[in-house]
C-alpha cells in the first residue's frame, strides 16, 4: 500500500479552479448512482455536464468495487459492474505519486486515501457525509474543503431541484 502518511510538507493551494475539482468519497458515489439521493444528484449532473470534474485513483475505484458487493445493497453482479463502470468512466483517473505533504490522520484509516487524493489532486472539495472527515475540515489548513453534498451544491451554485 502507498504511504499515505508521508511527512515532508509542501505548501497547500487553496485556490478554487475555473472548473471545480472534486473528490467524492464512496458513500457519495453510492448516493448518486445507487440510492439516487436528491441531495447528491445535482453534483452528478454537474459532473456529467462538465461544470465540475472529479478524480479517482486506484484505491477509490477498488473501494467502490468492494463496497458494491456488500450483501446489504442487494446488487447483482451486473448492477455492480454498471455502477462501477458509470463512475469509472466519469471520474478522471489520477495517480498519487510520491505524495509528501503532511496531512492529519483520519480516525478511519479507510478515509485517509481520500484526503491524500484530494490534496494531491489539488481538489477544491472532498465531498463526504462522514463525520470524522467533516470534523477534520474544521481544523483548516488542508488546502481544500470537506463538505457534504448539500454544502457542495450551495458553494457550486447547483440547483438541488434540477431534474
Amino acid at each position: 500500500m502507498k504511504d499515505y502518511f508521508a511527512s515532508d510538507a509542501l505548501p497547500a493551494s487553496a485556490a478554487v479552479h475555473a472548473v471545480p475539482r472534486l473528490v467524492l468519497d464512496t458513500n457519495i458515489v453510492l448516493d448518486c448512482l445507487h440510492f439516487r439521493d436528491a441531495a447528491a444528484l445535482p453534483l452528478w449532473q454537474a459532473l456529467g455536464s462538465g461544470r465540475c470534474r472529479c478524480f479517482a485513483d486506484d484505491y477509490a475505484l477498488a473501494e467502490l468495487r468492494r463496497v458494491l458487493a456488500y450483501p446489504e445493497f442487494r446488487l447483482d453482479a451486473v448492477r455492480q459492474e454498471a455502477i462501477w463502470a458509470q463512475y469509472s468512466q466519469l471520474a478522471e483517473p489520477f495517480e498519487v505519486r510520491r505524495f509528501c505533504r503532511k496531512l492529519p490522520r483520519c480516525r478511519d484509516p479507510d478515509d485517509q486515501p481520500f484526503l491524500v487524493l484530494a490534496a494531491a489532486g489539488a481538489a477544491d472539495f472532498l465531498v463526504s457525509k462522514d463525520r470524522a472527515l467533516l470534523e477534520m475540515n474544521r481544523r483548516g489548513g488542508l488546502g481544500f474543503a470537506i463538505v457534504t453534498p448539500a454544502a457542495a451544491c450551495r458553494r457550486l451554485v447547483l440547483d438541488a431541484a434540477a431534474p
